[in-house]
């Protein structure tokens, strides 16, 4: 019986002094607005990775623009992500959001790349039928100038 009072009398404190490993900070980004800007920044870090000489060429710094788009400092940014990243469960809850948005975003972006490849091959028939054409109309006159020589020697 001594034994069971010690254990659960060890559980209650272990649980009841749980300490926040960070306090919340003074001005904490909402939820919502970091996971906003958590989405910006993997597609950053994207673009980064797929074409990083796109990025290179700006002479300003595209974190910091996402930042000042969303009115957060750096400070207050990295404060936050680590109040945020401190509860491991709720942080990859937000992680997980910003994939599903970054997943239906990419079927969005897919089917506009389709409908541009599409465009792009019905431009290219087009160019190549007018090509045709053109290359048509120069034989014609090729043809066309010895008869109107023959004509023109027969009318003298």
């Amino acid at each position: 019986m001594k034994k069971i009072i010690i254990i659960i009398s060890v559980l209650l404190l272990a649980v009841g002094c749980k300490k926040e490993l960070v306090k919340k900070p003074e001005r904490l980004v909402e939820r919502d607005k970091m996971i906003d800007i958590m989405y910006d920044l993997s597609l950053l870090e994207a673009i980064k990775y797929q074409n990083p000489i796109s990025l290179d060429s700006c002479d300003t710094n595209p974190t910091r623009f996402i930042l000042k788009k969303y009115k957060v400092d750096s400070l207050q940014f990295v404060k936050s992500n680590m109040y945020y990243a401190a509860n491991y469960n709720d942080y990859k809850i937000m992680f997980d959001e910003v994939g599903t948005r970054l997943e239906k975003n990419k079927k969005k972006i897919d089917s506009v790349i389709k409908i541009e490849e599409k465009k792009k091959k019905l431009l290219e028939k087009k160019n190549k039928a007018v090509k045709k054409d053109s290359v048509k109309v120069k034989e014609e006159l090729l043809k066309a100038k010895p008869d109107s020589i023959k004509r023109k020697s027969k009318l003298k």
